[in-house]
């Protein structure tokens, strides 16, 4: 192994960070064939044909340049709408949002805005890989809040409260949630906004699968009264619209935070790409229906996946959005690693560990239905084939 000159060093946080969870367990899919992979959290369907075409039309009239820092105003102004009129919630275009390259930047830069070195962050686990780790690299730490299935993985106020410290900052949740599909409805959050009020905290708020809510309707956290003020507004286009390599995203944000968002945004990556942004704005504008359609399709897959689930004797919590299920794999006898590892190598479908969600993600695996039917009921089969190999447990 090569050694690095004495001054050039590694960051000790960096040197010392867990990879993924998920890409550990993914590197051993490499070179495998005929794997049903249910463990990417990406749509299976392409990109709407406007959207593309949008993009298309960008290059061909020579619109390849940067944008403002913030992203094209009229992308920004028809992301206000938007969120005016699904949501009932209302942001300037000017000041108070920026769009980034995915919601995962938008993440970082909160972070790094907002956070003092030791600054505590509640995250409600199990929780996308990054939250924590978003956390910490800003210097922060992260404190995991566990929610659980007896709870449909909602997260309690009560238990909220107990974490608070003189060093908290605030709260970081993401509804409907990866990996567990769950969400939470207006009255569930509201006492989460008492405490949120009461103790002066800000919110960071994932909603980048809202529009993948299947019971109901999605309700955006900043849209609470008196919950604006301290709520940053993290949404994106990869998921509803198909559009996860595209890299689009962005924050909403009382105008201060804006703006210190973009001070690192404008240094680190300048603008989101121009092709991005403007196949989004055609996406607002034209492509409801596309979004509607995978949406539809995307649900039926989720009632076929816990049909079947239910039939293996697999306890699963109902996931009510995003495309997640989040079955328990207790009653086999394996914990979540060995389970999944043991899937792969005899059955040839992969699925993620739960616990590389989160500790309180232990004794459960992600399977992601973001697929296609036919690939569904393969799996399915092979999974009911997997358990029926395990010694039956007493």
């Amino acid at each position: 192994m090569s050694r690095l000159p004495s001054r050039l060093r590694i960051n000790s946080y960096v040197a010392n960070m867990p990879p993924s969870g998920i890409r550990k367990f993914f590197d051993l899919v490499l070179g495998m064939e005929d794997v049903i992979s249910l463990g990417v959290g990406e749509p299976d369907f392409p990109t709407p044909w406007r959207m593309c075409d949008a993009a298309v039309d960008c290059m061909q009239r020579g619109y390849t340049s940067y944008t403002s820092n913030l992203g094209m105003l009229p992308l920004r102004s028809a992301i206000a709408d938007y969120l005016r009129a699904e949501f009932g919630v209302s942001y300037d275009p000017e000041t108070e949002i920026l769009v980034t390259n995915g919601v995962s930047e938008a993440l970082d830069l909160v972070m790094r805005a907002l956070l003092e070195p030791g600054d505590e962050v509640l995250v409600a686990e199990p929780c996308y890989v990054a939250y924590a780790a978003c956390v910490e690299l800003a210097g922060g730490r992260a404190v995991m809040i566990r929610t659980r299935a007896e709870d449909e993985f909602k997260l309690r106020a009560d238990d909220v409260e107990a974490a608070i410290t003189d060093r908290t900052r605030g709260i970081l949740f993401g509804y409907p949630n990866n990996p567990t599909g769950a969400v939470m409805t207006r009255e569930d959050l509201q006492p989460i906004a008492e405490v949120v009020a009461r103790y002066g905290l800000v919110c960071i708020s994932d909603e980048i699968y809202a529009h993948l809510t299947y019971n109901g309707t999605h309700t955006c956290f900043a849209s609470l009264p008196g919950m604006k003020e301290h709520t940053v507004l993290l949404n994106g286009f990869s998921k509803a619209y198909a559009m996860t390599g595209w890299r689009l995203g962005y924050a909403c944000a009382p105008a201060p935070v804006i703006e210190a968002m973009n001070r690192i945004h404008a240094y680190t990556a300048l603008c989101a790409p121009i092709l991005a942004q403007f196949a989004a704005l055609e996406g607002l504008r034209q492509c409801r229906p596309e979004r509607d359609a995978m949406i539809e399709s995307y649900d039926q897959r989720r009632r076929y996946v816990l049909a079947a689930l239910k039939e293996m004797g697999l306890d699963c919590f109902e996931p009510k959005g995003a495309f997640y299920v989040f079955p328990s794999v207790r009653s086999t006898g394996l914990d979540s690693e060995e389970f999944a590892e043991r899937l792969l190598n005899s059955q040839k479908v992969a699925v993620v560990p739960g616990n590389a969600f989160g500790a309180s993600g232990a004794g459960h695996v992600r399977c992601c239905y973001a697929t296609s039917m036919e690939n569904l009921r393969a799996a399915m089969e092979r999974l009911a084939a997997f358990l029926d190999s395990l010694p039956r447990q007493v």
